[in-house]
Parts: C-alpha cells; sequence; structure tokens
C-alpha cells in the first residue's frame, strides 16, 4: 500500500509540474475569428440589368458580378467618337495649310481683278477725254470713274485673299483646334470610363455575403449591391494580459484551434499589437478578472479548407520558446 501511494504521488507532482512547464511555454489567448467585409456598388446610375452571383457563391478578383443597362451610355460614346472624329479632321487640315489649287485659284482671281481694274482705269480716261472734248456727257465720265474704282478695290481684295492663301491658318487658330480636340478626347474618355462603370467586378477573392439589390433596381454609388466577404486574410481577434505582453512579438508562429472541428489546429502567426491597451471586452472569455487592461492582437490563419467563419470563437497557442528573429511577418500559408 505505502508503494502504491508513492507511485501515485510521484504522478501527481510529475502531472502538476509538468502542467506548469507547459502552461510557462505556450501562451493561450481567446477570441473570434474576424475577416474584411467589402460594399460593392456601381461606380454608375442606372437601371441593373444583369447579377450574376448569388449568396454563398465563392469568386475570384476581377471576376464579373453585375451590369447596368448600358444602352445610353454606349449613345453617348458612339456621339462623342463621331465628333472627335470630325475635330481631328479639322485639326489635320489646318495643320496642313491650303492646297496648292486653293492657293492658285486664288492668284488667278487676283490677276483677273487686276486686268478688271486697269480695264476701268483706261475707259475711265477715254470718256473723261472725251467729256474734255464735249463728246460725251459728264455723267459717263463719273460713272467710269466709279467703276474704275470699284474695279480697284476688288483687285485689291483679291490681292488680300491671295496673300492669306500663301499664309496658310492661323497660329492662334491652329492652337484653339487642337485645344478642342483635346476637351473632345476628354470627353470621350469620361463616357468610357462611364460605361466602364456600368460592369462590377470583384476587388478580391471572397464569399458573397448579401445579394442586396435585384434586376430593374436603381444602382447607384450610395447604394451597396453585395456584401462580400474576404477570404484571405482570415485572423482571430484575441488579448493579451499586460504581463504576458512583453513575451509577444510580430511574426511569433502560433496555432489555433475552435470548438467546432476539436483537435485541429491551424497554422498561424501573430501580425498585429496594439499600441494602446483597453479593458477586456465582454466578449472575451478568460479566467482573468475583466476589469484588467488587455492589449489587441490579430493572429493571422491559414485557413485552406475554408473552415473558419466570421465570429467563431477560437483559441491561440503560442509557443513563447521561439528565438526573435525581428519583426519579420510569418511566410504565406501555401509556403509554410
Amino acid at each position: 500500500m505505502l508503494a502504491i501511494a508513492v507511485l501515485a504521488g510521484g504522478a501527481f507532482y510529475w502531472h502538476r509540474s509538468h502542467r506548469q512547464k507547459a502552461s510557462t511555454t505556450t501562451l493561450a489567448l481567446y477570441g473570434n475569428v474576424d475577416i474584411r467585409q467589402v460594399q460593392l456598388a456601381f461606380n454608375a446610375s442606372d437601371r441593373i440589368d444583369r447579377m450574376l452571383v448569388r449568396e454563398g457563391d465563392a469568386v475570384r478578383q476581377g471576376q464579373l458580378l453585375a451590369t447596368l443597362d448600358s444602352t445610353r451610355l454606349e449613345q453617348n460614346v458612339a456621339l462623342l467618337e463621331a465628333q472627335l472624329a470630325a475635330q481631328q479632321q479639322v485639326v489635320a487640315r489646318l495643320r496642313r495649310g491650303n492646297r496648292p489649287e486653293e492657293i492658285q485659284k486664288a492668284r488667278a482671281d487676283a490677276e483677273a481683278a487686276r486686268i478688271d481694274a486697269r480695264n476701268a482705269e483706261r475707259t475711265y480716261r477715254r470718256l473723261a477725254d472725251l467729256v474734255a472734248r464735249q463728246f460725251v456727257a459728264q455723267q459717263q465720265a463719273d460713272d467710269a470713274k466709279a467703276a474704275s474704282d470699284a474695279a480697284q478695290a476688288r483687285y485689291e481684295a483679291a490681292q488680300a485673299t491671295r496673300h492669306l492663301q500663301e499664309m496658310g491658318p492661323r497660329v492662334e487658330d491652329i492652337a484653339a483646334a487642337q485645344a478642342t480636340l483635346k476637351a473632345n478626347e476628354a470627353a470621350l474618355a469620361m463616357a468610357r470610363k462611364q460605361l466602364a462603370d456600368g460592369s462590377l467586378y470583384a476587388p478580391a477573392d471572397g464569399v458573397i455575403q448579401d445579394r442586396i439589390l435585384e434586376p430593374g433596381d436603381m444602382a447607384s454609388p450610395q447604394l451597396s449591391l453585395y456584401t462580400l466577404a474576404l477570404t484571405d486574410p482570415i485572423w482571430v481577434r484575441a488579448y493579451v494580459p499586460g504581463p504576458d505582453l512583453g513575451k509577444i512579438y510580430s511574426g511569433m508562429r502560433a496555432e489555433v484551434s475552435t470548438d467546432s472541428y476539436p483537435g485541429k489546429r491551424y497554422r498561424a502567426w501573430l501580425g498585429y499589437i496594439s499600441p494602446s491597451a483597453e479593458f477586456t471586452p465582454k466578449s472575451v472569455e478568460t479566467s482573468d478578472v475583466r476589469s484588467n487592461l488587455v492589449y489587441q492582437v490579430r493572429v493571422f490563419v491559414c485557413n485552406p479548407q475554408n473552415e473558419l467563419r466570421l465570429g467563431m470563437p477560437a483559441t491561440v497557442f503560442i509557443p513563447l520558446d521561439q528565438a526573435e528573429s525581428g519583426a519579420a511577418v510569418a511566410p504565406p500559408c501555401q509556403d509554410r
């Protein structure tokens, strides 16, 4: 009997010392699984045409989720494309200047006007000489003078037109046409952006948590269409008591367990330690007094089977016998 008592006592003390040693080499924290959520909305206003996913669907980054009725936007893009093409031709014509045929015509018109003016001048001189001899009335000479002056004015106008044709467009006209072209390009780019905003794409991998609107509803940037729960990253929001704060650092390896999958542990690492203290949240279940100050930590978890869910209670185990190697973040799950 004495031997049995000695053996039982030895076993008890060994078990208690083993548990104490384990508790001093592993820090257990308690918290809940947390993820990021994104409220997805169109960056445009119009009727919803198609919605391509439902609640619970897993989506990939860049996947098309919904579209708006784009008829009005497509017509606006077509209109602005036509205006831009027309203005491009205007700028091209001004840059090339006048055609040789136009310059040649202006020179020919000026030459014809010069001949008409010279002929009108000769006619007036002959009539003026006849008036002096009293062979014709003074009125005829006056009419010839007026015709000569008008022909001279037409000749000077034709000369100016020829000169303008030879000089080509004004620099200011070219600059104004180029400015209008840039305005048309900007308007077209804006219209194309509005057309592109009529399609909603997934910004990251995740799971559709809520489908809020339906086809036919009026969408706008202020109305969420879907709620997307991101599947990466997933972390456990836990709290460490002040006395244990000096035992941990960012980048430490850890393991996470949940009540939903008993005996299964997920690989994890410590990614964030809050710089400020707070009172213990009521949702945290520890053996410490709840009024003690604690520090929030985020323990990122590998979730290859997509088993962890938002709000799931979890326990974090952090081995304390790790050699500190700075605050480097642990490798990604697929490389671990």
